[in-house]
């Protein structure tokens, strides 16, 4: 690890801060290709929950703001003029947006970090890298994707065709602002659709930006439209409006109930949810080096302060290797530096927000009430700044019964839970109502495979955690949702089939 001295890290902070000042970015909603009021002339207050601070007043959509955007999306649609321009061109415009993306990466990542609370050197090297990633990835697929001739007799032609479907609604989550959002924006325009997102009320700013940029690449008006708000209006008037195609929805297992009543009470319109995860990491009494372990635990747990979907929440460890894996986690918790995002120091930043913050904090009561053992942290910390902090924190002698063990506490809290043979282990993995991630830790590949067979959950990771690829798809089992986001799969929930029966 590289330590930086305190002068640096206070001058790299102090020039982010100036840089942060100097900033122009957009905070009206894009509809139809430029930015605009809300029609009722509301805004929502943007609180930095680095100092709790005022950095900008967004302008909050309403019903008639979705209203104006689904209308500009569906007329975009229907002209053709995305969905009908040769495949090359819509990849064209995807990479000259990936390069504009690179071009802001600094920029982009600083409104990342100071809108949400995540530090800057994570927010660039993870939010961003992966956005680009994305972009190119589905750029890359638009002209490489075939439709079929079916095996019928010599008398019939039966071709089977994707098309678009037509206007999809995004609402995407705050702790990854922009690469979520770019998960579900770039698949469904490269199919040619037109999109609607309504970013977190809490983590707006990105998405803005990133529309403008859109814009410059080359996406014609109201393909993509951004229209910032709160979930109780916006985001429930993108729900149950009857010209939305397809819903798609990362956020919590309530709101994704409502958005499955939205779409029975209007259209029925297609609904994708990742609704997220209690993930356990399962070691093994053969485990490789507990010191590595130990620090994909940390890192598994306490990466954007915990406000991961698929956080490995839950440490499953065998009781004969229990203590001396537990003690390695604890001093590699000891590490982390909880601080000011824009310090280069910095491991864990902010909770996005004091209500968030106080969530959290009420698992950490009720799990010492429900008579866990608190071994670490579990209280706010830098109170003084203004800010929503935290410190890593670690509760021993979980039981699967507990609600730290089966709820998502979506922040920098690790309940471990001791096992004493493979059967058992797989029943406190499975002991959740989720199913999104998990990790299996062990030398011997037979177990690996029974174990990642075993446990359901949408990604099973063996000796690692969290490594990944924009190839690879994204989603969950159970209450952690349907519908997958990355990789090819992904298309699949912005096309729909067509089969064209021609008697010869």
């Amino acid at each position: 690890m590289t330590v930086i001295p305190e002068a640096e890290a206070r001058a790299r902070r102090e020039e982010l801060e100036k840089r942060f000042a100097g900033l122009s970015f957009p905070t009206r909603l894009f509809i139809d290709g430029r930015y605009v009021d809300a029609a009722s002339g509301a805004t929502l207050d943007r609180i930095s929950p680095r100092n709790g601070k005022l950095i900008a007043k967004v302008a909050a959509g309403d019903e008639e703001d979705i209203d104006r955007a689904v209308a500009a999306a569906r007329r975009a649609f229907e002209s053709g003029r995305w969905s009908g321009l040769h495949p090359r061109e819509r990849r064209k415009v995807l990479q000259r947006l990936a390069r504009l993306v690179e071009e802001h990466a600094e920029e982009l990542a600083l409104l990342e970090s100071v809108d949400m609370g995540k530090p800057f050197t994570d927010a660039l090297a993870v939010d961003i890298r992966v956005t680009v990633q994305c972009l190119d990835f589905y750029a890359e697929a638009v002209d490489k994707l075939y439709d079929e001739v079916a095996p019928t007799g010599p008398d019939v032609l039966a071709t089977i065709t994707r098309e678009p479907v037509g206007v999809v609604g995004a609402v995407v989550p705050w702790n990854f602002p922009l690469m979520l959002a770019t998960w579900k924006i770039a698949p469904a325009l490269a199919t040619g659709n037109a999109v609607v997102v309504k970013p977190a009320e809490q983590s707006p700013l990105t998405a803005l930006r990133f529309a403008e940029l859109a814009a410059e690449a080359g996406v014609p008006d109201g393909i993509l439209n951004v229209v910032p708000g709160f979930g109780p209006t916006a985001g429930a008037a993108l729900g149950r409006h009857p010209d939305v195609d397809v819903l798609t929805f990362t956020g919590s297992g309530e709101v994704g109930r409502l958005f499955m009543r939205y779409s029975a009470e209007s259209n029925l319109k297609q609904v994708s949810l990742e609704l997220g995860g209690k993930s356990p990491q399962v070691v093994l009494p053969d485990a490789p080096d507990l010191k590595v372990v130990a620090k994909a635990i940390a890192t598994g747990i306490y990466f954007n302060q915990g406000e991961v979907c698929s956080a490995g929440s839950r440490l499953l460890v065998h009781r004969d290797i229990k203590d001396e894996l537990l003690e390695l986690v604890l001093e590699e918790s000891r590490r982390i530096v909880v601080g000011d995002p824009l310090d280069p120091r910095t491991g864990v930043g902010a909770l996005v927000e004091e209500k968030h913050l106080d969530r959290v904090l009420g698992y950490v009561h009720g799990a010492i009430e429900e008579g866990a053992e608190r071994l670490l942290g579990g209280n706010r910390i830098l109170e003084e700044t203004g800010g929503y902090y935290m410190e890593p924190t670690v509760f021993d002698r979980v039981t699967p019964g507990m609600r730290i063990a089966r709820e998502e506490v979506f922040g920098p809290v690790l309940a471990v839970l001791t096992f004493d043979d493979l059967d058992e282990a797989v029943r406190i993995a499975n002991g959740t109502d989720y199913g999104l991630a998990a990790a299996v830790w062990t030398r011997d590949l037979s177990t690996a495979h029974r174990m990642a067979r075993a446990i359901r959950a949408g990604t099973v990771w063996v000796n690692c955690y969290d490594d990944s690829d924009i190839t690879v798809p994204f989603g969950g089992y159970a209450q952690s949702g349907f519908g997958r986001d990355k990789s090819l799969h992904a298309l699949e929930k912005y096309t729909q089939l067509k089969s064209t029966w021609i008697k010869l």
